[in-house]
C-alpha cells in the first residue's frame, strides 16, 4: 500500500513509570517536558489519564489489547500474552501497514522473544524485559531472528535512533511503529534511577511533589536522577517530532504518548508501584496529528484501554466490538457520548486489589483473605509488602475496603477516610459503582466487606 491511500501513521511513545506531575502541563516546575507540553497545547491533552494495572506487564497487555488484565490473562508480570489475542499490531497488519516494535516488550516468558509472543509485530528489535538487558549506557535488544543487537549511547537515544531509522526507511508506506523505553523506570540490579551523565545534579534537591515531600520514601536520593531521565525522554520526543518534520511525515502522523503507570518511591508500600494512589496510577497522556489537533485539553476519565480503540478509530481501522476501551474522539469532537463517570483500576503481586477513581474519590479494596488486607485495613500502614515472591491471585471472591480518599479536600492522599461513619454513604454508593465496573469488566460480583468503623480524626494514609 502506498501513500496515496493516505492513511495515516501511527506511533506510539510508550514511558515506563513516568508520574503524571513530571510534565509541565501537570504543574511540574522544572521545565522538564517542553515538548510533550507543545503536543499538549497543540493536539489533544487528556489532562485525567490512568492505567488500569499499576505494574509492567499487564499494563502493556491491556494497551495492546483495549482489554483488561484479567480479561487477557497478563494479571501479573511474566504472563505471555496468549498467540490468539489480537493486539494493535494485527488490526493494523490488516489494514496494510508496516509494523514495528522497538525497546520493551515485558509479554513473553523468554529472551529473546520467540516470534510467537510478538503480538504480530513484523519488524522487531526488541527485549522482553529490558532493563534485565541493558543498563543505562549498555542497550542490548534482540533482532527479528533473536539475534543479539547492541546500540551506542544513552538507552534511550539508543531507540530514539533505531526508531528514527525504521520511520525512514518505511516512510513510503503507512507503517504503526510502537517504541517502548525503560525510562525512567528504575534500574533494577541497582535499585537507582541512572540519568544521562550530568542530568541528575541539574535537578537533585529541588521540586518535590506535595505526596513526597510529606511521605518521603526514596524521593530525596532518586528524584534527582528520574526527572533527568524524563528529561532525557522528553528530548527524544522532540528528536523524534524532528525526524518526522524533515521527512514531511509530521502531518499525517498519529502521535500518542503515554505510560504504564507512575511511581510513589516506597511511600505507598515498599516499592515503586501497585498501589491504587494517583502517584501509581495517574499518567501523562497525549495525542498529536490527524483529528487531534487543537483537541484542547479532554477533562473526561480516561484508561488504558481506551487507548487501543482510538488509535484504530484515528486511522479509519474498525474498532472491534469485544473491546472493554472505547474511543476518545467523540470526546474530542464534543459530541454527546455516554462515557463512564469512573475509572476502574486492578491491582495484582503486592496484593490482590480493585479500586474505582471518580473525579472526587478514590475508593480501593484488598483481597480479605490475604495478609497485605489485614495489614491495610487494620491500618498498619507500610507493611503491606513489596510483591517480590509473593505474586498474588488474578482475583478474589470477598474483598474488604481499605482506602477511601476525598481528592478535592485531599488531592494527595494523605488523609484515609474509610472506615469513618460519617462517609459511610459515600463508601456505599463507590462500592456498588466498584462491583458494577468489576462485573463489566468480566469479573464476577464479589462481597466487599466494610471497612472496621474508627471514630472521626484518625489519621493515617
Amino acid at each position: 500500500m502506498s501513500k496515496s491511500a493516505a492513511r495515516p501513521n501511527g506511533i506510539v511513545f510508550f514511558t515506563d513509570q513516568q508520574r503524571f506531575d513530571s510534565t509541565g502541563v501537570h504543574g511540574n516546575p522544572l521545565e522538564l517536558t517542553p515538548n510533550f507540553d507543545r503536543l499538549a497545547a497543540e493536539g489533544t491533552h487528556l489532562f485525567n489519564s490512568f492505567t488500569c494495572q499499576p505494574v509492567c506487564g499487564p499494563a502493556r497487555s491491556c494497551l495492546q489489547t483495549g482489554h483488561y488484565a484479567t480479561t487477557t490473562a497478563c494479571w501479573r508480570n511474566g504472563i505471555a500474552l496468549r498467540a490468539d489475542q489480537p493486539t494493535l499490531a494485527h488490526y493494523f497488519n490488516e489494514a496494510g501497514y508496516h509494523t514495528g516494535y522497538i525497546g520493551k516488550w515485558h509479554l513473553a516468558d523468554q529472551n529473546p522473544v520467540p516470534a510467537a509472543q510478538r503480538g504480530g509485530y513484523r519488524y522487531w528489535l526488541a527485549s522482553n524485559v529490558l532493563e534485565f538487558t541493558s543498563d543505562a549506557y549498555q542497550t542490548r535488544m534482540f533482532d527479528g531472528r533473536g539475534r543479539p543487537v547492541d546500540l551506542p549511547g544513552y538507552r534511550v537515544d539508543a531507540l530514539t535512533d533505531a526508531a528514527i531509522r525504521f520511520i525512514d526507511e518505511n516512510r513510503k508506506f503507512p507503517f504503526f511503529l510502537f517504541v517502548s523505553f525503560v525510562e525512567p523506570h528504575f534500574q533494577n540490579h541497582l535499585d537507582n534511577y541512572p540519568a544521562p551523565e550530568g542530568y541528575e545534579p541539574r535537578y537533585a534537591g529541588r521540586w518535590m511533589p506535595p505526596d513526597l515531600a510529606e511521605l518521603g520514601g526514596t524521593s530525596a536520593r532518586h528524584l534527582g536522577g528520574y526527572w533527568g531521565m524524563i528529561k532525557r525522554l522528553d528530548e527524544a520526543l522532540g528528536r523524534l517530532c524532528d525526524a518526522l518534520k524533515s521527512l514531511d511525515l509530521l502531518e499525517q502522523t498519529i502521535l500518542l504518548v503515554t505510560s504504564d503507570h507512575g511511581c510513589h518511591f516506597k511511600t505507598r508500600n515498599s516499592e515503586y508501584k501497585r498501589s491504587c494512589h494517583e502517584s501509581s496510577i495517574r499518567i501523562p497522556t497525549v495525542l498529536y496529528g490527524g483529528p487531534f489537533i487543537g483537541g484542547g485539553r479532554v477533562r473526561e476519565l480516561v484508561s488504558l484501554p481506551d487507548l487501543p480503540p482510538t488509535l484504530l478509530a484515528a486511522a479509519g481501522i474498525p474498532v472491534p466490538a469485544h473491546m472493554q476501551g472505547q474511543s476518545v474522539l467523540p470526546l474530542i469532537a464534543r459530541r454527546r457520548v455516554t462515557w463512564p463517570r469512573e475509572v476502574f483500576v486492578q491491582i495484582s503481586e503486592d496484593h490482590t486489589g480493585r479500586a474505582i477513581r471518580t473525579e472526587r474519590w478514590k475508593y480501593a479494596v484488598v483481597a480479605a483473605d490475604q495478609n497485605a488486607a489485614q495489614e491495610v485495613a487494620g491500618y498498619r500502614y507500610g507493611q503491606s509488602g513489596s510483591g517480590r515472591g509473593r505474586l498474588q491471585a488474578a482475583g478474589a471472591d470477598r474483598y474488604v475496603e481499605a482506602y477511601l480518599y476525598d481528592l478535592h479536600a485531599d488531592p494527595y492522599e494523605l488523609v484515609n477516610l474509610a472506615g469513618l461513619e460519617n462517609y459511610r454513604a459515600v463508601a456505599d454508593d463507590l462500592r456498588r459503582r466498584l462491583i458494577r465496573r468489576m462485573v463489566h469488566a468480566g469479573e464476577k460480583a464479589p462481597r466487599i466487606d466494610k471497612a472496621p468503623v474508627r471514630p472521626a480524626g484518625q489519621r493515617h494514609p
